[in-house]
């Protein structure tokens, strides 16, 4: 006869954290901390940072820059580093980079004596917009990305605009692609604004920036872990992650990748009657004034679709795609027709067959 011992174990302490968004506040750490960065943010920006932190004991860890980087050699590194300056369970850590630092940052954070603080700076608009938020944390390897990671939430996250003055424009389009896509989702009458709204405006800016975070603050506190409406934050990145993978990491942006996924996905919600061509092309065209790319040569489109399964999101041989519905309104696509499927990846096929021509 089977004996069973219940644990009965007592409410978590709090989770909940603030996002700010204005000019850097004083932080201080009651205890041992440590910022990971990379060599351009710390050359650009480190002064300032270093002026806003108070700690018992401060260290600097410098990984170097690039996606592909993210990998799990890079966390075995930086975990040496926290063990050489004796880092311990009341230590902080500090992200202050983009999504790569943020999401090797907070996975560190994660495993690191079972589990540490940390706290996000991000400093690019895409990590401002997304990454920073929600608390995943991951990375990459050969079978795909962030197929390796934890949901492990910061401390607290501070976004300061400031950070973003010396980002070179194709990092700045590539957030305005995941800005994009929280209207599409779930907002229609902010992409009404971002249409008729240049976000080069410092002021346009901190708006669109509070709308998205705004946004996806919602999203996170009805599913943290994705279990229903946070999967719609992959709209487009079921095709992005694939496009990353064959094209190599760092040739293409994330955020670069997000935005052809997303004329990609409404490709796909056409094919299924969900999605009308003049709202496909509104998107188009708001991707496309921020000199996102929209095209992408497919090599072999069955090739292609096998990669959809080593998605995180795949389940029991089935793949699942975000689509919109209209503008503002989502509809989740289980397990679409392989040969419908195909058929839309066939026109990048073809459309780079075409060129070659």
């Amino acid at each position: 006869m089977a004996i069973k011992v219940p644990i009965q174990l007592p409410q978590q302490p709090s989770r909940d954290y603030d996002i700010t968004i204005g000019s850097l506040p004083k932080i201080v750490i009651d205890g041992k901390a440590a910022i990971v960065t990379n060599p351009k943010v710390s050359g650009l920006h480190l002064k300032r940072l270093l002026e806003a932190i108070s700690a018992k004991e401060l260290h600097i860890v410098t990984i170097p820059d690039g996606e592909n980087y993210k990998t799990m050699e890079t966390i075995e590194w930086m975990l040496d580093r926290f063990f050489d300056h004796r880092l311990d369970r009341k230590s902080t850590l500090i992200a202050f980079g983009g999504g790569v630092i943020g999401d090797m940052t907070g996975f560190a954070a994660s495993i690191f004596q079972r589990g540490i603080d940390f706290i996000q700076v991000p400093t690019t608009l895409l990590s401002q917009v997304d990454a920073s938020v929600g608390g995943k944390t991951g990375i990459n390897n050969r079978f795909g990305k962030n197929l390796v990671g934890a949901f492990h939430q910061p401390r607290a996250v501070y976004i300061d605009t400031h950070w973003l003055k010396t980002l070179p424009e194709r990092e700045f389009a590539a957030g305005v692609a995941e800005i994009i896509k929280m209207a599409v989702m779930f907002d229609a009458p902010f992409f009404e604004w971002l249409e008729s709204h240049d976000l080069h405006d410092d002021e346009n800016l901190k708006e669109a920036i509070a709308r998205s975070v705004t946004l996806k603050a919602r999203v996170v506190n009805e599913d943290e872990k994705e279990k229903g409406v946070r999967a719609v934050l992959n709209y487009g990145h079921t095709f992005a992650h694939v496009i990353e993978n064959f094209s190599g990491y760092g040739t293409l942006l994330h955020g670069e990748a997000v935005a052809i996924g997303m004329v990609m996905a409404n490709a796909l919600a056409i094919e299924y009657g969900l999605f009308d061509e003049e709202e496909a092309e509104r998107v188009r065209r708001l991707l496309e004034r921020y000199n996102l790319p929209t095209e992408y040569r497919i090599e072999d489109a069955d090739t292609f679709y096998e990669q959809f399964f080593l998605d995180k999101k795949s389940h029991d041989n089935q793949i699942t795609f975000i689509v919109p519905e209209k503008i503002g309104k989502w509809h989740m696509l289980v397990d679409p027709e392989r040969e419908r499927v195909v058929k839309v990846l066939k026109r990048w096929q073809k459309k780079g067959e075409d060129r070659d021509q």
